[in-house]
């Protein structure tokens, strides 16, 4: 399972950096234009997305944090972007460092509200894959309604894109 864990981020991290290049023309004003979804707006969802990565990572790690980072800690697109990369540094060595007995641990923390929750290595780590990629499509809508050129972040398209680079040169 260890693999399917690691090939499962590996297409994350993939799909994450395609949406962030996607929002990365966009204006000042777009970036952080109301756009009436479950979270304002682009920056609000991407940080919301890096939010989540973040507070799934600390919980791994034994913290329970009160709260997601707020939209406005992240004024411009960079520094969502730099934010990013520190977390997915981190989150990439926590899932290269794990092993099946760890996937089977179960880990206890509070949510937001300080509510006990415990759930197994695995299930939460698939949860937040699908977590992303839910919000991600609300940021390809949104990148629609600007106007702006969306992309495809479907696992099929990981596949081809991995397929191809594992290809000979010439193939």
């Amino acid at each position: 399972m260890v693999e399917e864990i690691c090939e499962l981020y590996e297409f994350n991290r993939w799909a994450n950096a395609r949406v962030l290049e996607a929002t990365a023309g966009l204006s000042g004003e777009q970036f952080t234009k109301d756009l009436r979804s479950s979270f304002t707006s682009v920056r609000d969802t991407l940080v919301h997305i890096l939010g989540a990565e973040w507070i799934w990572l600390s919980r791994w790690k034994g913290v329970s944090p009160g709260g997601l980072p707020a939209a406005w800690e992240f004024p411009t697109w960079e520094a969502v972007r730099d934010r990013w990369r520190e977390v997915e540094t981190e989150q990439t060595a926590f899932v290269a460092g794990l092993v099946e007995e760890s996937l089977q641990q179960v880990i206890a923390y509070r949510n937001t509200k300080g509510e006990p929750f415990a759930y197994p290595l695995w299930q939460m780590l698939r949860h937040v894959v699908n977590h992303s990629t839910y919000h991600r499509g609300q940021v390809i809508t949104m990148l629609r309604q600007l106007g702006a050129a969306a992309v495809a972040t479907d696992l099929l398209r990981f596949y081809d894109e991995k397929s191809r680079a594992a290809a000979p040169a010439g193939g």
